[in-house]
């Protein structure tokens, strides 16, 4: 029996973020397949992925596209449609714009797996928009875009969804009307040693310096609290930060892996402000022993356990295998008495506890959920066949 010809699909090769690391995953589960993206900049991910075939749209040919491909949106459906899948058994794609709505021959299965429905568009439109005169004009190519994205979310264009943590899979019936299995990425954490004792007095941010990821709510905080932090990571925001934070906040920049690990053991905790999809590096941080203290929203309800508190508002003891502390407001506020929360319970989170949580999030488990929801989609498009054929499933 030949083995299934597949074809990997992903919105665009312009650097190496989250969605690239579960795509280079797949890209070394299956390592004849064909990649199909909107744009490609040579050297930008891992060799894995860079040394198969990947096919291309025609906006990779337009000057200066990697710089400045966001611009190149209104483009984007238009492109996403000219691929063909012709001879291919699976197409499998990772999406967070428009790499789940390629055309895909009758008989094709295709399973999408959705890092979080078109953001430009639906949850974070102020965020990228803001509420003025941009907004204004961008409002029809906003409406265009959502009556794409919705149109060619039908089973006739995805198989099965699946989506990478429950929050994203609300979104997705909440935009497209579809049910999604939640598969959460893999997440080696095999890098990271754990550690044995509690961290030291400073606490932990990992930052990326974009608006949302609200590293400006966490130095507000400290400001206030005058608690130690250590600021790890870069961006565009980051310079700005830096020149007004107070001096109990020290800036350490892009690290290396081996650094990153060791100030995760190190830490006296994470502080993690943002609503994101999933969290990679809140279970990062378990992995090495270390507690969250994050906005309970998003991907973080499900990769970090609450400690849980009472009726009169103390924390519940029976919560032992708890592995952070939630706040319920993007405020400096909240994040401080968050903090005091964890202090007041801090001996309460056992670090082994932590590691043991974090490696429930192994790629070994991603496989075995991912090859079965694929099993499934095979099966259910075998059977349409048949019932449109009038033969035997």
């Amino acid at each position: 029996m030949r083995p299934l010809r597949v074809a990997l699909v992903h919105d665009w090769l312009t650097g190496y973020r989250g969605g690239e690391r579960v795509l280079l995953h797949l890209a070394r589960r299956h390592p004849q397949a064909d990649l199909f993206t909107l744009i490609h900049e040579r050297g930008t991910v891992p060799a894995p992925i860079e040394a198969r075939t990947i096919h291309t749209s025609a906006l990779d040919r337009i000057p200066g596209r990697a710089r400045h491909y966001r611009k190149l949106l209104p483009l984007f459906p238009w492109a996403i449609e000219r691929f063909d899948f012709s001879g291919y058994d699976l197409v499998l794609s990772t999406s967070h714009a428009v790499a789940k709505s390629v055309r895909v021959p009758a008989g094709v299965p295709h399973v999408d797996y959705c890092f979080t429905p078109m953001r430009y568009v639906w949850d974070r439109i102020d965020a990228y928009l803001g509420d003025g005169a941009r907004r204004t004009l961008a409002r029809p190519l906003v409406r265009r875009l959502r009556e794409f994205d919705v149109r060619t979310s039908g089973p006739d264009r995805v198989t099965r969804f699946l989506a990478i943590s429950t929050d994203v899979a609300d979104r997705i019936a909440r935009h497209y009307g579809r049910t999604a299995r939640v598969v959460p990425p893999p997440v080696d954490v095999s890098w990271i040693e754990p550690a044995s004792a509690p961290g030291g007095d400073a606490y932990l941010l990992v930052g990326g310096f974009v608006p949302y990821k609200r590293e400006d709510l966490v130095i507000e905080a400290f400001r206030r609290n005058r608690r130690p932090l250590i600021v790890a990571g870069d961006g565009p925001g980051r310079a700005d930060l830096e020149r007004t934070a107070p001096p109990n906040v020290r800036f350490v920049g892009r690290v290396s892996d081996a650094e990153l690990a060791r100030l995760y053991r190190d830490a006296r905790a994470l502080v993690y402000p943002q609503h994101e999809d999933f969290g990679l590096v809140a279970v990062e941080a378990q992995a090495a022993g270390r507690p969250v203290i994050g906005f309970g929203r998003g991907g973080l309800l499900d990769t970090v356990v609450p400690l849980a508190a009472t009726a009169d508002g103390s924390i519940d003891a029976s919560s032992v295998d708890a592995t952070g502390v939630l706040f319920g407001e993007q405020t400096p506020e909240a994040l401080c008495e968050a903090i005091e929360r964890f202090e007041k319970n801090e001996h309460r989170f056992d670090p082994r506890a932590l590691r043991r949580w974090a490696e429930r999030f192994s790629p070994a488990r991603f496989d075995r959920e991912l090859d079965a929801e694929i099993a499934l989609a095979r099966d259910e498009t075998r059977r349409a066949a048949a019932t449109a054929t009038g033969s035997p499933a």
